[in-house]
């Protein structure tokens, strides 16, 4: 059984797209257009302010180049060394609002949301797939063969292979979470994936095929988790009350939101 959560960090609004480079932990802070770096001890820096509002989530390209998805505006940004965000892709032509993103160990980037597409390392973009119940949190197995889907509306977390191009195929329910709506996930070396669930307020583990191995209850809604920390056994949840769509504004002003670490026994792997 795991230990309680410990608190890092409170007075979040939303935090979101946790990532563990370089040492820390980086979130996306929805309502206060920050993204955020803390170490495992709970010391924190605003990295950049991203001029957007919700949502906005991040990851690193091999480089170690960080890019942005600028949701509403249809825009991954870049960070450049000196701090200036700068368009990497416009992806106006492929639909609006945008949510998560992924990049994989030989620099695909895929971008969830309106549809899924990939940014290619040589920056030509393309729709890969569609018809998703409401997108979220994405990773890719170590291997770079397999990239989950978190669909939250549709409580499953589908599976595409992926091929040498970065194309994908095969399109299938890795798992079905039964009354588990997931949001954003991460993947171990057991090749397991934690999701966190919102309206039930938890992280769960689960195998492929849906067996759950281990839970984690909160008091508010878990948005987000990463595994982390100096050997990749701390699980990192981002977490927040949540009042629903129509109260969002209400529940930003709030500053419910906390980071949270937990300490697993099984490591993470592959992307993010």
């Amino acid at each position: 059984m795991n230990p309680a959560p410990r608190t890092l960090l409170t007075g979040l609004a939303f935090g979101e797209s946790p990532r563990w480079h370089d040492g820390r932990l980086w979130f996306a802070n929805w309502g206060t257009q920050q993204i955020v770096a803390a170490n495992p001890a709970g010391k924190s820096e605003v990295i950049a302010t991203v001029p957007t509002t919700l949502p906005f989530s991040i990851d690193w390209l091999p480089d170690g180049e960080m890019l942005i998805v600028s949701g509403p505006e249809s825009l991954i940004l870049r960070l450049e060394p000196d701090g200036a965000l700068v368009e990497h892709a416009d992806l106006k032509p492929f639909g609006s609002l945008w949510n998560e993103i992924v990049i994989d160990g030989r620099g695909n980037t895929y971008v969830n949301g309106a549809a899924l597409v990939l940014i290619t390392p040589e920056g030509a973009v393309r729709k890969l797939a569609e018809d998703f119940a409401f997108p979220n949190g994405m990773a890719i197995t170590p291997d770079n063969t397999t990239l989950i889907v978190a669909e939250s509306h549709a409580r499953r977390l589908t599976a595409f292979d992926i091929a040498a191009d970065g194309s994908l195929a095969n399109r299938r329910v890795w798992a079905d979470l039964r009354d588990g709506a997931p949001d954003g996930i991460c993947v171990d070396v057991e090749n397991a994936v934690w999701y966190a669930d919102v309206p039930n307020k938890r992280c769960v583990r689960v195998r492929e095929g849906g067996e759950v191995l281990e839970t984690i209850n909160l008091d508010r809604g878990c948005f987000a988790c990463m595994l982390g920390g100096p050997d990749r056994k701390t699980l990192f949840i981002v977490a927040a009350e949540w009042l629903g769509f129509e109260r969002i504004a209400e529940a930003l002003a709030a500053r419910t939101g906390r980071l949270l670490a937990a300490e697993v026994s099984v490591p993470a792997a592959g992307w993010p």
